[in-house]
């Protein structure tokens, strides 16, 4: 008695792990076809991303270029206001020797002007010399972004690959 039941109770085993088996062989067969479409659906995704990162790093790079521009530019301002304010300070001591008060007046106001040029150009400065160092951070986590999208993409061929292999 014993041994019947231990004998069905195997049969019974048997059987399920047979039918288990043979639904997965069915679904495997069947979701072959289903992984080269996610694969090339994948690709399609990675290269897209490639574009829009390369895209974006090359207006990044454009940007730095553009902040280099302004941080030249600014250098160039604030040489000439503190070449004019040079000038003015000269002018300043010429009248105090001449006594003219009328002309004193008039270059202290033009050097007070000069001052606040000088002083705008140097915060444009320090705001492009940050802004520079923002565009450059950006356009290097592009890059990051393109490397990454490159690798995945490669395994994506990878797999492609493979799926069509064993089909």
């Amino acid at each position: 008695m014993r041994f019947e039941k231990l004998l069905r109770r195997s049969l019974l085993g048997l059987t399920f792990a047979g039918l288990m088996a043979a639904g997965a062989m069915a679904q495997d067969a069947d979701s072959k076809p289903q992984d080269i479409k996610n694969d090339k659906k994948d690709i399609r995704q990675d290269r897209r991303d490639l574009r829009h990162d390369r895209r974006d790093r090359n207006q990044d790079q454009r940007d730095i270029n553009k902040d280099k521009r302004d941080i030249r530019s600014d250098r160039r301002d604030i040489r000439k206001d503190n070449r004019d304010i040079r000038e003015d300070k000269q002018e300043i001591r010429q009248d105090r020797r001449a006594g003219d008060k009328n002309e004193l007046r008039n270059d202290r106001k033009d050097l007070n002007a000069d001052l606040r040029d000088r002083n705008k150009d140097a915060r444009d400065l320090h705001a492009d010399k940050k802004d520079l160092r923002q565009d450059r951070k950006d356009r290097n986590r592009d890059q990051r972004d393109i490397n990454k999208d490159k690798r995945d993409l490669r395994h994506d061929k990878k797999d492609l690959r493979h799926d069509r292999r064993h089909k």
